[in-house]
């Protein structure tokens, strides 16, 4: 089998969970301005995995309902779909079981899954907290957003586009999880090789470089 050259990860979730300032501020460097509905948004990437380079496309898809017709369109050939909630809004979680992965798996029903929470800064956050709790709302259960992953063969990261605090962890992971299925491991052998080999290799990532970006 002749190693593989890229790798094609689709962003979902609802809208306003924190996909696109997750892609912004881990490809840029810094965290966007302001609140933009995205329509569609595609970034191509290069990166070095032991020593060999790979092309990460990145595709930014728009969560709201108006799209979901369109949405579907950037599904071709996805090796991974990066499923986003944000950490600080269970309902958007609830959409992950309900609309998000049952929608992936219709089109693309062998891709890989990274389940992605974000907003971590605002979920660690004591005040953000007190005010969720002082208007009756709750912060995401961790626990049954791992069950979840677990569930879907899923892995899961929790990640800060403000603090930028787990970004790497989603892209290895998301690229980890590609190469695993392409080299055919046995599903029993998956954790030791991601903990243990993938990850090893995905230490050596160059800096991310924005190539072409629509």
């Amino acid at each position: 089998m002749s190693p593989r050259t890229t790798v094609k990860a689709v962003i979902i979730g609802d809208g306003a969970v924190g996909k696109t300032a997750m892609l912004w501020s881990y490809t840029r460097g810094e965290f966007p301005d302001g609140y933009e509905p995205t329509v569609f948004d595609n970034y191509s990437c290069s990166v070095l995995v032991n020593g060999e380079p790979i092309t990460l496309t990145l595709w930014d898809t728009a969560g709201q309902e108006d799209f979901d017709r369109l949405r579907p369109l950037s599904y071709s050939n996805t090796d991974v779909f990066i499923v986003c909630f944000s950490l600080v809004n269970p309902i958007s979680l609830m959409n992950v079981r309900q609309k998000w992965i049952p929608e992936l798996r219709f089109y693309c029903p062998t891709a890989e899954i990274v389940l992605v929470g974000c907003k971590s800064d605002l979920a660690d956050d004591p005040l953000t907290l007190r005010r969720l709790h002082d208007n009756g709302k709750l912060s995401v259960d961790e626990a049954a957003a791992r069950q979840l992953a677990c569930e879907h063969g899923a892995s899961f990261v929790r990640c800060s586009a403000l603090k930028r605090q787990g970004l790497k962890e989603v892209f290895d992971t998301a690229i980890a999880k590609t190469l695993e299925a392409t080299q055919g491991l046995h599903p029993n052998k998956r954790g030791r090789a991601m903990s243990r080999g993938v990850f090893s290799l995905l230490r050596s990532v160059s800096p991310w470089r924005i190539v072409t970006a629509n």
